[in-house]
């Protein structure tokens, strides 16, 4: 237990100071790249928290799982719509880290299969075979999503893969009421939080 909670509360300090470092003078919004739409922008932006939202880059993906960027920011946040995408809700944003949008990439690839027992199948297989792309290790994956923009539902995980109670102390099922991981030992381990 004193674990977990050294964890959590490691976890909430990073974020506290991460959120301190971004104080200061307000940055305008960088300009939308030529072509790009506000509309496009502000509707993957509706995923970000306020405080990364500003900054954040925004790209728009295109049927053959390559994107063009609509706004380059300056933080390591990357926003886009995903609504109606195969697997996908008829409404769905997703705002994640940069560094997450080969993961992104590839389960799009994937789910283009287009049948979710079709899919899951060939995740499962590429997490078998090492194939499977790891998303950054503490990177958080903010969702806003449902059928459709006026009745949403927002959630938030947090990326910890290859992460398993041994590792980081924390339970592999949510029957304690608090933070747990989803999926332990694979690249798609995650925490979820109650009430999330």
């Amino acid at each position: 237990m004193k674990r977990t909670a050294l964890i959590v509360v490691t976890v909430f300090a990073a974020s506290a100071i991460a959120l301190a470092q971004g104080r200061g003078a307000p940055q305008p919004p960088p300009p939308l790249e030529p072509g790009a739409s506000q509309a496009d922008v502000d509707l993957a932006l509706l995923a970000a928290p306020g405080n990364l939202k500003d900054q954040a880059t925004v790209i728009k993906w295109a049927p053959d799982h390559t994107y063009t960027t609509l706004r380059k920011g300056t933080n390591r946040m990357v926003c886009y719509d995903r609504s109606g995408f195969p697997l996908q809700q008829p409404f769905s944003i997703e705002c994640t880290s940069l560094g997450n949008l080969d993961r992104v990439k590839q389960n799009m690839t994937i789910e283009a299969l287009g049948d979710r027992a079709k899919a899951q199948a060939a995740f499962d297989e590429a997490e078998k075979n090492g194939t499977r792309v790891k998303p950054e290790f503490g990177s958080v994956f903010y969702h806003v999503m449902g059928p459709d923009r006026e009745h949403p539902r927002n959630h938030m995980t947090v990326s910890v893969p290859g992460a398993t109670m041994a590792s980081l102390g924390l339970p592999e099922n949510g029957r304690g009421g608090g933070v747990w991981i989803m999926n332990a030992g694979t690249t798609t381990a995650h925490l979820m939080v109650p009430g999330e």
